[in-house]
């Protein structure tokens, strides 16, 4: 009796954005490939487009096997692995649906394994899911052997792919990696995003309009310092050199507990050069054994004259200083710096990181303005939303950046470490 091994993947231009997902499979026996298939989904996110390269792999194989046929189910997404073997519960409702749709199609095969592999060992399902995205681009629809034509969409062009398109047997993977995922698995279904840790090349469209398509993100993970003196009483504290209190001490700890563990998986880490961030970073470093990097334009705003005193102080002494700060992000405290001007250079060291580090995690150590203003900027917001935000002690930020999309923020003031 054959039997078959799935690979499949899906993708989102955007996340939410233009969708595809290829699905290919292969004879267990010697690694040929018996059929592939590949669709363009509409707009959806990549979680969706993965489960949809499930099911579609799932219904190759009843097609090829009939019922009760063997299958191997590998792909890259974590997320679909950990939730069809039952491990992770659903908690994005939108994709339960799909859940369910795929779990009744592995109920009449005999699924021998729900396998996690590397990005780079699912190239041909990632390719696949790229020229589907590719050919919708351009008005068209995907079809077996590369092709695209004007046909109907919606089913995928399986049959022309059958047996007569065969492809070398893969050279063997590695051992599998851990899981790459960022966020808690408790958390995932929600947030789920690509890993920039496990980054492979990526195929380039050329003549589609269409900036390179990028699956995989640039993932900045913000972290605000811990607790200071300065911070205890309320005072502004800008370009003031405080280091950690005890407890602030105990909260860069507890970051850098949750950082060191699986699902994350840190790249680089690059912090503000006062000490209290990097007495944070170098806690994060101590336990993941990367190096800290040190970037000046990280720091803090510059609070001038008020450095050092409570909100009630300044206050008293500046009541004009202070209701023309609190007004419009143009206006400065006295020998101090303005929202504006600080955005010009936290603008600029996002895209020095987003160019650098394409592909990778990097955990960002700062302080309250330069993580408000990356948020501001990723949402495209104005300058005075820094007013309508607020961001706890040692707390996590996500932002993704893709080169094909919008920046995407999947997660903000998140604080469950030190629960």
């Amino acid at each position: 009796m054959t039997s078959y091994v799935i690979e499949a993947d899906g993708g989102s231009r955007g996340n939410p954005g233009p969708a595809g997902y290829g699905a290919v499979v292969r004879d267990s026996a010697d690694g040929q490939v018996v059929a592939e298939t590949a669709e363009a989904i509409g707009v959806a996110t990549n979680n969706v487009a993965e489960y949809r390269g499930l099911i579609a792999g799932l219904s190759a194989v009843l097609g090829l096997g009939g019922e009760g046929a063997e299958v191997a189910v590998r792909m890259d997404s974590k997320l679909v692995v950990e939730q069809m073997a039952g491990r992770w519960k659903i908690k994005n409702e939108g994709l339960r649906p799909l859940a369910l749709e795929a779990g009744a199609l592995a109920r009449r095969l005999r699924v021998t394994e729900w396998t996690w592999i590397p990005r780079e060992h699912n190239k041909h399902a990632d390719r696949l899911a790229n020229e589907a995205m590719d050919a919708a681009a351009k008005g068209l629809t995907w079809k077996a052997g590369g092709a695209h034509d004007t046909g109907a969409p919606g089913a995928a062009a399986l049959a022309g792919s059958l047996a007569g398109s065969v492809a070398p047997a893969p050279t063997p993977p590695p051992p599998l990696a851990e899981q790459t995922d960022l966020l808690d698995a408790g958390e995932i279904a929600e947030l789920s995003a690509p890993t920039a840790s496990v980054a492979a090349a990526q195929q380039r469209a050329k003549g589609t309009g269409w900036a390179p398509p990028t699956r995989v993100a640039t993932s900045l993970l913000l972290l605000r310092h811990g607790e200071t003196p300065l911070s205890i009483e309320r005072r502004f504290s800008g370009l003031g050199d405080a280091e950690l209190t005890a407890n602030g001490l105990a909260q860069a700890e507890a970051a850098a507990a949750r950082l060191s563990r699986e699902p994350y998986r840190l790249d680089v880490i690059v912090s503000s050069p006062l000490r209290r961030a990097r007495q944070t970073a170098a806690a994060v470093g101590r336990r993941t054994g990367l190096d800290v990097e040190v970037d000046d334009d990280l720091r803090e705003a510059d609070f001038g004259a008020w450095e050092g005193h409570t909100f009630t102080e300044v206050q008293r002494q500046w009541p004009a200083e202070l209701a023309a700060w609190l007004a419009g992000p143009d206006a400065a405290p006295p020998g101090g710096e303005s929202f504006a001007s600080a955005a010009h250079r936290v603008e600029a060291v996002r895209e020095r990181l987003v160019e650098r580090y394409e592909g990778k995690t990097v955990l960002v150590v700062s302080h309250v303005t330069p993580i408000k203003m990356m948020v501001r900027e990723a949402l495209t917001a104005p300058l005075g939303a820094l007013y309508r935000m607020h961001l706890d002690l040692a707390c996590l930020s996500l932002i993704e950046y893709y080169a094909d999309g919008p920046a995407v923020v999947k997660s903000f003031n998140d604080t469950g470490h030190l629960r």
